[in-house]
């Protein structure tokens, strides 16, 4: 706990000198003893996985793909998420945004209360005709070339063997750097634990072979998710067939592993 404590301090004297520290390796013992252990060992720390090592899954390969043409922003995603999860009020770790365009091509995005609450009242400040509506899930894109890891000073956050981005929160000490690097804006400061949180596609849920909470109460399927090494998976055929598919800021290097089926121009 010192040396945690010692970091801390190192991180809010100085971000920009912390940072040249650990490059230069100034720091490197006192990281040493808070880099995390390897995936298989955080695995066996989540309730009911450890049991479960023998069927570490890293043969498979996970997508998920959300059907923008398809969300009719229910919210019921978001529901599951907070019920699973218990995510304090005013975060999110998924969401759902709602894009509306007049006839003038004038966009106006919005997501109240993460869209929690769903998408039954219009909006009273926008003058001219409505020319199309839709709605656009986010939640983490689970990059191949996350951000979130390579920025993280004490190694709290990681991708596994089986290439999930996950938080360890008895190692993250809340500075925000991985928070601040997300591209996707996915991660948020627990305000009760102080550790950085976001989704994980339900880890725990699918290393137990089931889909994740938000996929299975999707109503209109909207929400798809599955390994791309099985060629008979309903992502691997969405992803390898004639279809607009695409992902959010390609031009960012992080590869993300969250892919979108008609995903529009305005979606940010």
């Amino acid at each position: 706990m010192e040396e945690i404590t010692k970091i801390k301090k190192e991180i809010d004297l100085d971000r920009r000198g912390f940072i040249k520290k650990v490059l230069s390796g100034a720091i490197g013992g006192s990281l040493l003893l808070v880099m995390p252990a390897t995936a298989r060992e955080i695995a066996e720390q989540i309730p009911g996985m450890k049991e479960q090592t023998d069927l570490f899954i890293a043969d498979k390969k996970f997508a998920f793909v959300v059907d923008i043409t398809g969300c009719i922003g229910c919210g019921s995603c978001c529901i599951a998420d907070k019920n699973e999860y218990q995510v304090p009020d005013g975060h999110y770790r998924t969401w759902v945004e709602r894009y509306i365009i007049d006839d003038h091509d004038e966009v106006y995005v919005d997501s109240p209360n993460g869209g929690l609450d769903g998408y039954t009242e219009p909006r009273d400040d926008i003058k001219n005709p409505i020319r199309d509506t839709f709605f656009a899930p986010k939640l983490c894109n689970m990059c191949e070339n996350p951000s979130c890891v390579q920025v993280c000073p004490v190694g709290a956050t990681f991708r596994t063997e089986d290439g999930f981005i996950l938080v360890d929160d008895k190692r993250c000490v809340g500075c925000s750097y991985c928070v601040q690097a997300c591209p996707y804006s996915v991660r948020f400061i627990n305000p009760v634990k102080h550790t950085a949180e976001k989704c994980t596609w339900c880890y725990h849920r699918v290393r137990q072979g089931m889909l994740p909470a938000c996929v299975n109460v999707c109503p209109v399927h909207a929400r798809k998710f599955g390994d791309l090494n099985d060629k008979s998976s309903e992502v691997y055929k969405l992803l390898h067939e004639p279809h607009v598919i695409s992902v959010l800021k390609p031009d960012m290097g992080n590869k993300p592993s969250l892919h979108y089926l008609g995903l529009r121009r305005e979606v940010i």
